[in-house]
């Protein structure tokens, strides 16, 4: 794309004011298990994850933060399951949304549903498992929030995202996809590109040689069908 067809860009601040960013659609109604789940969209179920390490070590303090968590739909689901399957253990589930629209408030102190800037928000220990479910679309600076969630990572924890490489170009409007998706592998995590999948065993440290320029909210619909955010850097 030549440079003078390169949008206005937004900086993150105006950016989370846009109404394709600070929606109440976005991640709403998908739970843990089902046809509409997290289990079927990451191809695993975090509550059985997060199960398997509590069986593993039942003195085991376990946390999963779920960035851009929507309505918190499968966070509140993961808190009931644990209340009646693992009363005992020691679990906290932590989801952030940009727009506060959560489904129901938290039943137990396990969970909390916290309305935030995915951009600025830090967790105060390392996390079993860190998801983002189609949340990465929506934010400007990606490389910066996919470098800050993977180092949330305990060892032996795990970062998933839904990632697309094509939200991501070079200041003239250029794909920068394949040398974002060859830092990421630098850095030992992997992405699947039929299923557009990022993973990373944690902690992981991703290093982009790329200083963020701004983004695009009028790009129109990603992958997903659904309007996304185009982010520029320059290399």
């Amino acid at each position: 794309m030549p440079s003078d067809s390169v949008p206005r860009l937004l900086d993150d601040v105006t950016l989370e004011l846009s109404s394709v960013v600070a929606n109440n659609a976005m991640n709403r109604g998908r739970g843990l298990a089902g046809v509409n789940s997290y289990a079927r969209e990451l191809g695993f179920d975090p509550y059985e994850r997060l199960v398997d390490r509590v069986r593993g070590d039942s003195r085991a303090a376990v946390t999963w933060i779920d960035v851009c968590c929507g309505s918190g739909r499968a966070l509140l689901e993961a808190e009931a399951r644990f209340a009646q399957e693992f009363p005992k253990a020691e679990v906290t589930l932590i989801g952030i949304d940009l727009v506060d629209f959560f489904l129901a408030r938290p039943r137990t102190p396990r969970l909390w549903l916290i309305t935030a800037s995915a951009t600025t928000w830090t967790p105060d220990r390392p996390a079993d498992l860190v998801t983002c479910v189609h949340g990465l679309h929506y934010i400007g600076d990606k490389l910066a929030a996919v470098s800050a969630m993977a180092g949330w990572i305990a060892p032996g924890g795990l970062f998933a995202a839904d990632f697309d490489p094509d939200e991501i170009l070079t200041a003239d409007g250029a794909p920068a996809g394949t040398v974002v998706i060859d830092a990421l592998r630098a850095s030992g995590m992997t992405y699947d590109r039929r299923k557009r999948h990022l993973r990373g065993q944690g902690p992981r440290s991703p290093r982009f040689p790329a200083t963020y320029l701004g983004a695009d909210d009028t790009a129109g619909p990603g992958y997903t069908g659904q309007p996304s955010v185009r982010s520029y850097y320059a290399w």
